[in-house]
């Protein structure tokens, strides 16, 4: 019997998956392999895309929320819809432009369309971002980045761990990130060590 088959990919950490996840249970797939992984990584360092390409059969259909989750060149994601429509595997994207098994001999044709748009679309906000980033340096515009944290502001930080307070309570009591408190903990820590 034929099967229906998802795949998630975000590409970074402070991307959730479970949305796309829900969207592709809901649209009948019987599995969903999910990652974080960014596209400009190699396929086989995309582990569960290639637990997901090898578990396709003759006459299963691979659901993706956009095409983009493929791959991030055309040549990458047409190569691959190539591959995948000459084994009779069907892809057909949540955002309803990709349907091999109904475009027939079009697919090709749509496909490199839709690839070659969604990479301009790219190079133009990287266009973009680049400006922004120029005209900020230019004019001494904030360019972003960690913020500071005050040194009043670590050394409370210390003070208090050295106290015994739990992360957490370094954090309610002084409005730092855990992370960060974290970081100011092992800097901390390799002062201190550096002077023994």
């Amino acid at each position: 019997m034929n099967k229906i088959i998802g795949y998630s990919r975000k590409s970074t950490s402070k991307q959730q998956n479970a949305p796309d996840v829900e969207l592709l249970k809901e649209a009948g797939c019987e599995i969903v392999y999910e990652e974080t992984a960014s596209t400009r990584k190699a396929e086989k360092d995309r582990p569960e895309l290639m637990k997901c390409l090898a578990s396709l059969r003759t006459g299963d259909t691979l659901k993706l929320c956009s095409l983009s989750r493929l791959g991030r060149t055309q040549r990458e994601v047409i190569n691959r819809l190539h591959e995948l429509q000459a084994q009779s595997i069907n892809v057909v994207t949540l955002d309803g432009l990709i349907n091999l098994g109904a475009m027939g001999k079009f697919a090709p044709l749509l496909i490199g369309l839709l690839t070659g748009l969604n990479e301009v679309e790219r190079e133009l906000i990287q266009e973009r971002t680049q400006a922004s980033i120029d005209y900020r340096r230019k004019h001494g515009g904030n360019l972003g980045g960690r913020p500071k944290t005050s040194a009043k502001k670590e050394q409370l930080v210390i003070r208090l761990r050295e106290e015994g307070e739990s992360l957490r309570s370094i954090q309610e009591q002084t409005g730092v990130a855990v992370k960060t408190i974290r970081r100011i903990i092992a800097d901390n820590e390799k002062v201190v060590v550096g002077v023994k």
